[in-house]
């Protein structure tokens, strides 16, 4: 009557865009050599690959970035510590658009929408 095999959650298809991966090295960069904290910066840098690692498990359990609203609600954020990992999601995949500090002004998290 039920399932005979358990149902494995398929993972979306992730993409990690070239602005996405040079934000993380500017911010692990940072905070290894301008704060001298090295171990930090390896512990900041694996929690988002983590954070992302989530993200393609489930992306629509995380909430629609505000900052740049579509009918689809395509484009959401994930919260990592003090940053934001804005993602897009079409289909079965997601493209990694940036990683931005909560603090930053929205126009940057705006001109995140221009990256394919």
């Amino acid at each position: 009557m039920g399932l005979s095999k358990k149902a494995t959650p398929k993972a979306f298809q992730v993409r990690i865009s070239a602005n996405a991966l040079s934000n993380i090295d500017e911010i692990t960069g940072y905070i290894a050599f301008v704060n001298q904290q090295p171990v930090n910066a390896i512990k900041v840098g694996d929690a988002f690959f983590d954070t992302i690692t989530r993200v393609s498990l489930n992306p629509f359990a995380y909430r629609e970035c505000e900052e740049i609203t579509t009918k689809t609600k395509m484009y959401r954020r994930a919260i990592c510590y003090s940053w934001r990992i804005i993602y897009r999601v079409i289909g079965v995949d997601i493209l990694v658009l940036g990683v931005i500090h909560n603090s930053r002004r929205p126009s940057a998290i705006k001109a995140l929408r221009k990256i394919r």
